[in-house]
Formats: structure tokens, sequence, C-alpha cells
């Protein structure tokens, strides 16, 4: 039976709308998929029904935006969302990524190389159930495989069309600008959050060219997520949890930044999904910037 994405207004919605690649509307609240696999992100959940239930809450709750990638269990994550979800609903993107090998928990490599990745995209299309994949993203850039042929690859592959659009992972600005040469990028994704702000400068450079900003670990803030940390005050003034400040700090940020916070828990997907109604003027997130110290 067919899952519909629910009509009108939406926990996501509220978050607002960003058209991947300029044709793949989706509200800019998503969800990350990481974390419905095992410890280290390694073997399957402990309850692969809950997880499955998971993913279907997200999409009630007005989610059209999952980020996986075949590495995450490896192969667990997307098997878990084709099972909870196909047939897909109209509008879903479920966005994946390619180019990490695992040997254990915890344990990733970068493979760039051509044929490899022509396999992790087929092996992709049929684990999710699909004939072309919305936006694929390469995990890692590999130092010891030329970029021109890892992107000429997955060039080849979207004029097949198995790839509708590309984006990139962990990179800077200089290889954003340099892929581009090679392939059409539409997204980044890379680690920020309120506590790790490195990557500023490549957030400042899609800003400007409308490419999807898709913050990894947008949660991992260390000390400013805890009880009593520097945002407890504000959150409490704003009827909001830590986390929901956080994350409602990412959506104001830039109206490219996508956030996709990954969680096991039910309670923490409803209350993750609070943060897209969370509305703060300029000077009140300035002041929550300036007390956080991540100025």
């Amino acid at each position: 039976m067919k899952t519909e994405l629910p009509a009108g207004n939406t926990v996501a919605s509220a978050s607002g709308v960003f058209k991947l690649g300029g044709d793949r509307p989706v509200h800019r609240l998503g969800f990350g998929a990481m974390r419905i696999t095992g410890p280290g992100v390694w073997g399957e959940p402990k309850d692969p029904a809950s997880a499955r239930r998971l993913l279907r809450k997200a999409v009630v709750l007005g989610v059209n935006l999952i980020d996986t990638a075949d590495s995450y269990g490896p192969e667990i994550s997307e098997r878990l969302i084709a099972e909870a979800l196909h047939p897909y609903p109209t509008g879903l993107v479920i966005a994946t990524k390619g180019g990490l090998t695992r040997t254990g928990p915890n344990q990733w490599h970068p493979v760039g190389r051509p044929e490899y990745l022509r396999q992790c995209v087929e092996l992709s299309l049929r684990r999710l159930k699909l004939d072309c994949l919305d936006l694929y993203q390469l995990h890692r850039i590999d130092p010891k495989v030329p970029l021109a042929e890892t992107l000429g690859a997955l060039k080849d592959l979207q004029t097949a069309g198995k790839i509708r659009h590309i984006g990139l992972s962990e990179v800077s600005v200089k290889e954003i600008e340099q892929a581009q040469k090679i392939v059409p990028i539409v997204s980044v994704q890379n680690l920020y959050n309120l506590g790790n702000r490195q990557s500023e400068a490549v957030l400042d450079h899609c800003t400007k060219h409308r490419l999807g900003f898709i913050p990894w670990f947008p949660l991992a803030a260390g000390d400013l997520l805890k009880a009593g940390g520097a945002l407890a005050p504000a959150a409490r003034r704003h009827h909001a949890t830590i986390a929901q400040l956080a994350l409602a700090w990412l959506l104001q940020r830039s109206p490219v930044v996508l956030p996709i916070p990954g969680t096991a828990s039910l309670a923490h997907l409803r209350e993750n999904m609070g943060a897209a109604a969370l509305k703060l003027s300029a000077a009140e997130w300035a002041e929550i910037v300036k007390t956080s110290g991540a100025a």
C-alpha cells in the first residue's frame, strides 16, 4: 500500500521549502537515517520494526527529504527505508551517498574508483527500489583517485538516467569549484552546527550559488546542548528545548540550509520536528550566538 505525504500544513512544512537542483522541492527540515542502524552505524538496529515505524512517522510529520548512505549498516539503512516506505509517496526525496567502505563499527575508508561507484549506484537503486536516485552524494573525495575520474563516473550515470542530481560531502570551496567544472553540483553536506562552524565559508558559498547545504551532526554541539549549558536560558524563555533552538538556528542561518537531524527515538523525532515552527528575531539570535561563544 502506497504511503501518501500529508496534505496542507504539517510540522515539517513550517521549516519552509527549498528546491534541490531547482526542481525537487523539499521541506527544509529533513531526517537523517544513519541512526536507525546498530551501534557504530554497524549492523541491524536492536528493533527493526521500530525503525520502520519511525521512518513512517517522519513522513506523517511532513518530512519529504530523507538522507541515507550505502555505508550506513552497511546497506541496512537503505533497505529499511524501502521496507518502510516503498512504494514511495509522490514528492519524497531520498538522498543517498556512496564512496565509503566499512571494515567495522565506526570505521570508514574512502574509495572513489569509477568502477566501485558504478557498482554503488546500481546496488543503491536495487535496495531502495528506485529507477533513478534524486540526489546522489559523493560521501568523501578519495585522495588516491583523480576527482575527474570519480565524478566522471557519476556524470555518466546521470546521463544514463540513474542519477538526477549530484552532491558532495566534506569538501572545501576550492573542491566545490573544481567539481563544478566536471559536473553540476547541487548540494554540499558538511559537518556544521552551532558549536562547530568550521564550514562557514562553504555555507556562504552555497548560499551565494543556491546550493543546498546539508549540515550533518546538526545537534553535535557538545556542551551547548547540555541542560545547564549556555543555550538553556534562551530555550526556557522561548518554551523550547535546547535541541529545538539549535535546529531553529540552523534554519535561520541561511535559506539553503537543510538540517537532517537523525534519531532512533520517536520522542526525539517529534521534538526535532518542533524546531520548524520556532521563530526568533534577529536580535534574539545574535544574543544566542554571542552567549554560545560560537560567533
